[in-house]
């Protein structure tokens, strides 16, 4: 039975769809002015996982992740460069998805943009207004915190205490201090669309709430983010969606913990931040995708350049074990006991995984599993070469299909292993033609050319090992 943490209940709970085998998830996305950073990077790998492993169990999955395409800092950013709103939101739509391909984000059924809904949101606006729980201003108009009488039960936060530390507004129009914009009258140099009340803009928290009912209904099984948005973000959703339908809005809540920095969250606010694209300018995608999945995505990761060099070793002695199994002679004629190590952590691989998952998707101790087979099948692997026998064709197997189910949810593991040690200016037919040399060279015990051959491969990087079941080859990292 699968189990989620539900931040509304502040625990574990088993997860029953509310519709039999139909999963509807709206998970909030990028506010597009700016490249992502690693900790946009941490929400999208979170939730793309959440996402691969419910399709995995068989459940038919509506997944929805919106664009906030207008908002005071997409205006500010393109004041600044004299240019338009809509342009700054589609240079960064473009360059959002070019880093989410790089990191392995498969795409949602739907990615609604706020400005492609304008005609929802106003009608969800006018609804609130109908049923008393919102009010204009001047062609403002603002939510009225105190009429929802459940409000602050997602952040567990009293009201009167919130009232109480609130700062004092610019705006002194407001009934009380919490209040929030959900229609903003047009400025000079804003975006603007007609509305009852005037030319005006969506307010943030309003766009979601009309996004998701859009695609997913009034009430729908998971809501997600970071977990810089339950307050007060998702505690907004929550107010004007229920005081809009008098349902629940979403059964389950889940949020993922910040990337930090010097025990600070990444940030662009802070400044203390790495874009996607400067890690990648280092590491590759899948090393840094690794290393987001080193911490389990509830609790904070640190984040360190070390580790990113960590994840790149783990993922090449995997490499290096798939290029090993790959090449060895198998039969099967060599079965091993059905009691070993080895051939009861292969056969419980699976097992483990979903075991693992169900947990709250605990993608760490999946991780940590799989590399306990690897170092006991590298380890039976040695043995059969010390014996010269070959290994059991059939064990190996079951380990690579294995590998392929589980690589298919979490995006790592899955890449073809010669390329993933390949290099742009080295060609693999060079390299396979210059061991055959070596090889040649060998029979011929011509063994100063063998060795010049080896030396050649190396100065490239290219680390040469031979066995029994012949000669491998990898980039030396």
């Amino acid at each position: 039975m699968l189990e989620i943490y539900d931040s509304a209940q502040r625990k574990l709970v088993e997860f029953h769809p509310i519709n039999g085998n139909k999963v509807g998830m709206y998970v909030c996305g990028v506010t597009v002015y700016d490249y992502c950073h690693v900790g946009h990077a941490r929400s999208a790998v979170a939730f793309d996982i959440i996402y691969r492993y419910l399709k995995y169990r068989g459940y038919d999955v509506t997944f929805v992740k919106n664009f906030t395409d207008v908002d005071d800092k997409i205006i500010k950013r393109a004041n600044e460069r004299n240019t338009t709103s809509q342009a700054v939101a589609e240079k960064y739509i473009d360059e959002y998805y070019k880093d989410m391909e790089a990191i392995g984000i498969k795409k949602p059924t739907y990615e609604p943009k706020a400005t492609d809904h304008i005609k929802e949101i106003i009608n969800l606006v006018q609804r609130l207004m109908d049923k008393g729980y919102a009010y204009e201003i001047d062609g403002d108009v603002y939510y009225s915190v105190e009429k929802f009488k459940e409000y602050g039960k997602l952040s567990h936060r009293n009201i009167d205490e919130l009232k109480s530390g609130a700062r004092i507004e610019i705006d002194e129009r407001k009934k009380s201090p919490l209040d929030f914009a959900l229609w903003k009258h047009s400025k000079e140099n804003e975006p603007s669309w007609e509305s009852p009340w005037g030319m005006g803009r969506p307010g943030w928290h309003i766009e979601c709430s009309a996004m998701s009912m859009k695609y997913l209904g009034e009430s729908f099984d998971i809501h997600g983010g970071g977990e810089d948005l339950i307050f007060p973000h998702h505690e907004n959703e929550i107010a004007q969606s229920q005081a809009t339908t008098d349902k629940e809005f979403a059964k389950y809540w889940i949020h993922n913990a910040f990337v930090k920095i010097n025990k600070e969250k990444m940030s662009k606010s802070l400044g203390n931040f790495f874009t996607i694209r400067d890690i990648l300018k280092q590491f590759k995608g899948e090393e840094l995708r690794y290393f987001l999945l080193t911490a389990h995505y509830k609790s904070p990761l640190d984040f360190s350049f070390e580790g990113l060099e960590a994840a790149r070793e783990a993922l090449n002695r995997f490499y290096n074990f798939m290029l090993r199994i790959k090449k060895f002679n198998l039969s099967n004629d060599n079965f091993l006991q059905e009691n070993s190590d080895l051939k009861s952590a292969v056969l419980n691989m699976i097992n483990f995984f979903e075991e693992s998952m169900d947990s709250d998707f605990n993608v760490p101790k999946t991780m940590g599993y799989i590399f306990h087979v690897l170092r006991l099948f590298n380890t039976y692997l040695d043995e059969c070469e010390k014996n010269n026998q070959n290994a059991d064709k059939i064990l190996a197997e079951n380990f690579l299909e294995n590998i392929t189910k589980i690589s298919g949810v979490l995006g790592i593991f899955g890449s073809n292993e010669k390329k993933w040690f390949s290099q742009t200016d080295i060609n693999e037919q060079w390299i396979e033609s210059m061991i055959a040399a070596r090889n040649e060279a060998r029979k011929l015990k011509n063994f100063k050319k063998a060795d010049d051959i080896r030396n050649e491969l190396y100065s490239k990087d290219i680390v040469l090992e031979d066995s029994k079941n012949g000669t491998q080859w990898k980039i030396k990292k």
